[in-house]
This record gives C-alpha cells, sequence and structure tokens, in this order.
C-alpha cells in the first residue's frame, strides 16, 4: 500500500476509487460470463459442424474416386468449374469483441460439365463438393470466432483478477488506515480538549 497521508479529502477520494473499482470487478465479471456463455454455444455449433463435415468430405472424397476410376481423371471436368468468389466476409460485436460473419450465397448446384461424357459419381463428387464447402465456411466462422472469444475472456479475466486480487484490497486497507489515522487523531483532539477545558475550570475555581 502506498502511504497516503490520513485526511478526510484522502479519504473521500479513496472510497470512490475503491467504489469504481469493485464496479469495474462486476462489468469485467458480467462480461467474462456473457463471453464464455457466447464461446460455449459456438463450441457446441463447431462439434456439431464437424462431424458433419467428416462425413460430406468422406462422401465426396469417396464419389470422386469412383468418378476416377470410371472416367480417368477428372482434372479437366474440374477446370469446368469457375472459381467461387461469392464469400462475403462482415463482422459484428459481442461485448466489444468483433467476431466474424461469413455467408455464402445459396445456389443451385448445376455442373458446369457436360453429361454425355460423365456419370453419376462424378455428379455425386461435385455435389458433396459443394456441401462440403458450405460447411467449411460455417466452420471457419465458427472456429475464428471461438479463437477471439477465448482471447477476449482471457484478458478479461485478468482484468477481473487484478482488480479483486489488488486493487481492491489496496484501496479498502488505504481507506482502513485512513479511517483508524482520523479516529485516532479525533480521540486525541477530544482528549486534548477536555483536558485545556479542565485546566480552564480548574483556573478559573482557584481564582475565586
Amino acid at each position: 500500500m502506498a502511504q497516503v497521508f490520513p485526511t478526510k479529502a484522502n479519504l473521500m477520494a479513496t472510497q470512490k476509487s475503491l467504489e469504481l473499482a469493485r464496479q469495474g470487478f462486476e462489468l469485467m465479471d458480467r462480461k467474462r460470463s456473457i463471453l464464455v456463455r457466447e464461446m460455449m454455444q459456438l463450441v457446441d455449433e463447431a462439434k456439431q459442424v464437424e462431424s458433419q463435415i467428416g462425413d460430406v468430405y468422406r462422401a465426396a472424397y469417396e464419389a470422386l474416386r469412383l468418378a476416377n476410376i470410371t472416367l480417368g481423371l477428372c482434372g479437366n471436368f474440374a477446370r469446368s468449374v469457375p472459381v467461387d468468389t461469392s464469400l462475403d466476409a462482415r463482422g459484428k460485436s459481442v461485448m466489444g469483441v468483433e467476431i466474424p460473419l461469413l455467408s455464402l450465397p445459396q445456389t443451385a448446384a448445376e455442373p458446369h460439365y457436360g453429361f454425355h461424357r460423365t456419370n453419376s459419381y462424378l455428379d455425386e463428387a461435385f455435389r458433396k463438393f459443394n456441401e462440403a464447402k458450405a460447411l467449411t465456411v460455417r466452420l471457419a466462422e465458427t472456429q475464428a470466432s471461438i479463437f477471439r472469444l477465448a482471447d477476449a475472456v482471457k484478458k478479461t479475466q485478468k482484468r477481473a483478477n487484478a482488480l479483486q486480487n489488488i486493487l481492491i484490497p489496496q484501496f479498502e486497507a488505504t481507506v482502513k488506515f485512513i479511517t483508524e489515522a482520523l479516529d485516532e487523531k479525533e480521540r486525541e483532539d477530544f482528549t486534548r480538549l477536555k483536558v485545556v477545558k479542565n485546566t480552564k475550570q480548574r483556573a478559573a475555581a482557584e481564582g475565586r
């Protein structure tokens, strides 16, 4: 505790700082709870997407394997599919934490190759990889959000701990020190005034 001169002004200033520190801790604790709740919801969503995306990718690669077996290597067909640039990236704020919002317009998965030299295996691979693309966008959004929220939770917890374990006890100790010092000074002043009063009364009695 830094040495503070025990005055009423310093007592009031320290009490105000203590109140602000307590309010700050309450806000940090509430923010941490909200961020953790948001993060856990996203963790559940990420687990669900991960389980789906694994099955979709396995089905997609199996269909592609069968297409390669029956049609030969499908590189020429793949090159006929245009690059998708429709991904939209935005953001939203959760308790001051910016998390990404990714969206991929849902359009009909129409093959860009002819049907006279292909078969259903290639169609299935095309359809499954489109499905995997959408799930990958969802997973990327969710995982990035979890990472940012986890980092914010860590920082918020650190600040809350600093308030709870360092600043608030320091302010409480300072308030206690100043209060006790002022009380002691008040008792000394009272005793001194009482002695002066008694002295004056004795002097007055002796003068009569």
